[in-house]
């Protein structure tokens, strides 16, 4: 069974870059760093000339699974917002950054820095668990 990161489409250059520019623009909506956004992607510090490429469609993500699966989570936890908050715009991208019970008084961001890919699939759950309700 193929999943939404294993479809053919994201073997494609220009997917990935698109998927990029969103990405950065979602990053941008939540008001990230530098750090921050090279850290949620997997990347090193010394990678910061990447942000404002894959910002202006001039490269794409990189074709491996960590990426993707980076990516994945995090157009996940995007949409699950949206659904969440449709009608509050300022709510659904400051939520990350706002802190939380559930993580222990910790804000999703904090968590998806500091536990990596298993803070980003965590976070997921968690908004996924929360539309549930």
């Amino acid at each position: 069974m193929e999943t939404a990161l294993q479809t053919p489409a994201l073997a494609e250059d220009q997917t990935r870059t698109d998927l990029a520019r969103v990405l950065m623009a979602l990053f941008e909506r939540w008001s990230l760093s530098t750090d921050a956004q090279l850290s949620l992607l997997g990347l090193s510090p010394e990678s910061r000339k990447l942000l404002g490429l894959y910002r202006r469609g001039e490269r794409a993500l990189p074709n491996q699974r960590d990426a993707l699966d980076r990516a994945g989570y995090l157009m996940g936890i995007h949409k699950g917002l949206r659904l969440l908050f449709p009608e509050n715009p300022e709510l659904r991208y400051s939520w990350v950054t706002r802190r939380n019970q559930v993580l222990e008084g910790r804000t999703p961001l904090e968590v998806m820095l500091e536990d990596g890919l298993v803070g980003l699939a965590r976070i997921a759950r968690l908004v996924d668990f929360q539309r549930g309700q």
